[in-house]
């Protein structure tokens, strides 16, 4: 007998009950039945059964006043259970405490997932005005500077084939959502060497990113900080922040076995 693919074992309960998961992940608000049946293109009687189960293991938690759903606490705990196993967060985590004792700025660990960008690791600044973030966020790849220096790093069909262009949404009117000004971009990014994120999610939010590389040279994260735009003026950028990202960079990438400079 022939070797078959994983995708011949797909059991469909599994991966629609995943799918509810997902589109709850996508945004903050909750979400009823109808929607969820709507977007999905399931049967509303499917996905209710399939909530209820999700309810029962803590995967999904039901608002009683409006009877909508949200993540549930077991999700957190799984997301956790995967930090604590990561080598990559336990390689790089002392690095963010350095940035953020040398700056007092929010610094992140972020990975790229399909066309969006996961917060892995968040260590917030000693800062009355701060930047809102925490591990586990889900922000598109295309509006941040996390997002915007791994996928400088693909080529052009790989960059073409994870951002839905037809569905771009311009955030703020900095975001960029011109396929060929997006392009030239990564490559501006590519030559620097680091990413700025110059209001393009959130409007009076600045952030700043380079990659980090692992043992093949491949860039398989990003340092990002993050700080209110009138804290982060194009010349602390240039004197004091991407100087100390690129080293901080470098010394994370050659933690995961990498020997470039």
């Amino acid at each position: 007998m022939g070797r078959r693919e994983k995708v011949s074992y797909t059991i469909k309960s599994v991966a629609h009950a995943l799918a509810v998961l997902e589109e709850l992940g996508k945004e903050g608000d909750e979400l009823g039945v109808s929607e969820l049946s709507r977007r999905l293109n399931l049967h509303k009687n499917n996905v209710f059964r399939l909530l209820a189960t999700l309810e029962t293991r803590g995967y999904v938690e039901q608002n009683k006043e409006t009877e909508n759903y949200r993540l549930g606490l077991k999700i957190v705990e799984l997301a956790q259970n995967y930090l604590k196993q990561s080598n990559l967060l336990k390689q790089i985590r002392p690095i963010l405490e350095e940035i953020v004792e040398k700056t007092n700025e929010n610094v992140g660990l972020a990975v790229l997932r399909d066309q969006w960008i996961v917060y892995l690791d968040v260590i917030e600044a000693d800062q009355v005005v701060k930047v809102a973030c925490r591990a586990g966020w889900r922000i598109p790849a295309y509006a941040s500077a996390s997002g915007k220096v791994q996928l400088a790093y693909k080529s052009q069909s790989e960059v073409e084939k994870l951002i839905d262009w037809k569905n771009v949404k311009a955030f703020t009117p900095n975001t960029i959502t011109n396929k060929e000004s997006f392009l030239k971009h990564l490559e501006e990014i590519r030559e620097k060497g680091y990413a700025i994120d110059n209001e393009e999610y959130e409007e009076g939010v600045r952030c700043v990113a380079v990659p980090v590389r692992d043992y093949t040279k491949r860039v398989v994260a990003a340092i990002s900080l993050q700080a209110p735009s009138f804290r982060l003026s194009d010349e602390r950028i240039e004197n004091e922040i991407v100087p100390l990202l690129k080293e901080m960079g470098l010394k994370a990438s050659q933690r995961l076995g990498y020997t470039g400079v």
